[in-house]
């Protein structure tokens, strides 16, 4: 059952969003157990909240903020971030700290950093036995945000030759997880002089990034 605070919390959060209220967001990037590296793109979320204030007119924290997975505290943020090359296991009672903070409102963006994949699909089965990941088409709202994307993610960093594919779990008809695969957007929204991206690249990484956040905070 969730608590009727952090349910309060985040939906009062996010209203405020959507009236223009100052009231200041926040976004996190999730620390997770396995031996992954939670920890990847360091100074992608603050580039991203930085991009949203300007283009969307929110009111994001620029900290760099981290929240483990198991915490109460995921229920003070509006989005949570998750990326990383390898192992993810999260814990009985961690997978339900995460359910209980998507079934209250909030959103949660897993982005590939490579090798990602299969253990991410494992583990959120244990958040979602009943859901499975189904790739969105083009024509998503996602993708037609402030920023058109009429062919779907955009391609920031290649890998295996594969095209860039978002999926989505879907639950009573929100969505509550999406899933950027081979496209590496949060490499996109780090500073230039850590991979060295065309700043035309990085522009399709950060407005791709402010559409997630737009759908996120209004899709009710």
């Amino acid at each position: 059952m969730l608590k009727k605070s952090a349910l309060s919390l985040l939906m009062l959060c996010l209203s405020l969003s959507l009236f223009g209220q100052k009231e200041q967001l926040k976004m996190a990037k999730l620390k997770y157990n396995g031996g992954g590296d939670w920890y990847a793109n360091k100074t992608a979320l603050p580039n991203l909240a930085k991009f949203c204030n300007e283009n969307l007119r929110t009111s994001f924290d620029t900290q760099d903020a981290i929240v483990e997975a198991g915490s109460p505290e995921i229920f003070e943020y509006a989005y949570v971030y998750m990326t990383g090359h390898g192992n993810v296991v999260f814990s009985n009672s961690e997978a339900e700290n995460i359910r209980n903070y998507l079934l209250a409102g909030g959103f949660l963006h897993i982005d590939d950093n490579y090798g990602l994949d299969p253990y991410i699909r494992l583990e959120m089965k244990k958040i979602f036995p009943e859901l499975e990941f189904i790739q969105l088409p083009f024509d998503h709202p996602i993708y037609h945000q402030k920023f058109k994307f009429e062919d779907g993610l955009p391609k920031i960093h290649e890998h295996d030759n594969k095209p860039p594919q978002g999926f989505g779990l879907i639950y009573e008809g929100r969505l509550v997880c999406f899933y950027s695969y081979e496209s590496d957007l949060g490499n996109g929204w780090e500073d230039k002089r850590i991979h060295n991206d065309p700043e035309e690249v990085r522009l399709k990484a950060l407005r791709m990034g402010a559409n997630i956040i737009s759908f996120a905070l209004t899709q009710y």
